[in-house]
């Protein structure tokens, strides 16, 4: 929902960065490994309790996601580094709630429920981009994406400040990841119902 706003601010800085790091010979899926095993050592500091190393470590990998495909856009992006930048972008996202989990266990039955929302989302999500490259293959080019971007309530704009409240308040986790697993599952409806009124006209 706040994707395309928060893009309007952040993506002048992040093609200027990109365009220094392609121009030292940096590749985007370098960028892209990078910033999952920053987000890895994220989730290994959440796990051992020290919530705000993991939040910078989250924050780090949230910023390589961005410049990834910044760098992409002045090199030229591929199909292989939009496909490794999708696969670990959901691992990721997925092992910040067990991350929680393992920290506390008190922690588990809300990881488990969000990291199920994460499957709607997800699935939503994926499908969605699979049917539109059926029918139009060049939709995705029009986002600058490597592959067609469905909009939702709960984006990755949104997705960063719940776990950005999660490291900073880790007693509120059972909380917070009840209402953020609530409204992807909301987001999941609303594709849903919106792509068979979509698919149902053709």
């Amino acid at each position: 929902m706040l994707d395309l706003a928060a893009r309007r601010v952040i993506d002048p800085l992040l093609s200027r960065a990109g365009g220094v790091l392609a121009g030292v010979g940096v590749s985007a899926s370098g960028v892209t490994v990078f910033g999952f095993l920053l987000g890895g050592a994220g989730c290994v500091a959440i796990g051992l309790g020290h919530y705000l190393w993991g939040l910078g470590f989250v924050l780090a990998n949230r910023l390589c996601d961005g410049l990834d495909g910044a760098v992409a856009r002045r090199v030229g992006a591929t199909d292989s580094g939009g496909y490794l930048d999708s696969v670990l972008d959901t691992v990721f996202y997925s092992g910040v709630p067990l991350a929680f989990a393992f920290a506390r266990h008190e922690n588990a039955l809300p990881a488990v429920f969000l990291v199920f929302s994460f499957a709607g989302t997800g699935g939503s999500f994926l499908a969605r981009a699979a049917l539109e490259a059926k029918r139009d293959a060049g939709a995705h080019l029009a986002q600058g994406k490597s592959f067609f971007y469905d909009r939702g309530l709960m984006e990755g704009t949104e997705t960063i400040v719940f776990f950005c409240l999660f490291c900073l308040w880790p007693d509120y986790f059972p909380l917070l990841a009840w209402i953020f697993g609530g409204l992807c599952l909301v987001t999941t409806l609303i594709r849903l119902v919106t792509g068979l009124r979509e698919f149902g006209r053709s």
